[in-house]
């Protein structure tokens, strides 16, 4: 395996399927299953999503929640999600921890870097939901928070598309594919990778962001092994 630990950052929105809100639970499985494999691999896979599916703490302060509350209530979303996770995984017979931003002592225990590397190191897929337990920071930012907390070799974000364009490939069909880029060219060319806060701490730790299409069977464990799957971003 090229990379030994990684961080999965997967977006609430992709557990709904072809669904309007919560989850869809062949997306689910189908997730579980990759990332089992990923872990049978020998990998360490740490993974962080979002709570797009259930609710979303900026669109809420645009219908009139406060920003804080509605931010809150977004890491308890992402924690429904995680607990999902956990649950497909351990129905697999897969060993998954739960770590939490937020403080939920009867859910999860409460997220430090060293207690999980203790885990991953211990065998475990580890689920690290809550977000940075702060309002007004994305789960792009818990993603790449955590990956630097627990020493991640890279961030594989999980998307439905199979890497970066020029463009959104999905309105503009001519759009380029890259599949190598710097951070100082994507920021330039204002690619939406990752949020600006995120993007910044992955290019000041030096961590790499391979963008893949989570939803090809056996993507992850080949983004793994190092095949040219996706888009890098490095320095």
């Amino acid at each position: 395996m090229k990379y030994k630990r990684v961080l999965l950052k997967l977006s609430g929105e992709a557990l709904m399927g072809k669904q309007q809100y919560g989850i869809d639970t062949t997306v689910l499985n189908q997730y579980a299953s990759e990332v089992k494999e990923a872990a049978l691999s020998g990998a360490q896979v740490a993974i962080v999503i979002g709570g797009g599916n259930i609710f979303r703490g900026l669109q809420g302060a645009g219908k009139g929640f406060d920003r804080v509350k509605g931010d809150y209530m977004g890491m308890l979303a992402t924690l429904i999600n995680s607990m999902a996770i956990q649950s497909a995984l351990e129905s697999m017979d897969v060993k998954a921890a739960l770590l939490s931003g937020v403080y939920v002592d009867r859910v999860a225990e409460s997220m430090s870097g060293p207690k999980a590397i203790e885990l991953l190191e211990a065998g475990n897929v580890l689920i690290i939901g809550g977000g940075t337990g702060n309002p007004f920071f994305t789960t792009d930012t818990a993603a790449a928070l955590r990956a630097v907390e627990i020493k991640a070799d890279v961030i594989l974000k999980g998307t439905r598309v199979d890497g970066i364009y020029t463009a959104d490939p999905e309105k503009v069909p001519d759009a380029m594919k890259y599949d190598k880029i710097t951070f100082d060219q994507a920021y330039r060319d204002q690619l939406k990778v990752m949020d600006l806060t995120a993007f910044t701490l992955c290019s000041e730790n030096n961590l790499p962001i391979i963008v893949f299409d989570m939803n090809r069977p056996g993507n992850l464990l080949r983004v793994l092994r190092g095949e040219e799957v996706g888009t890098i971003v490095t320095n």
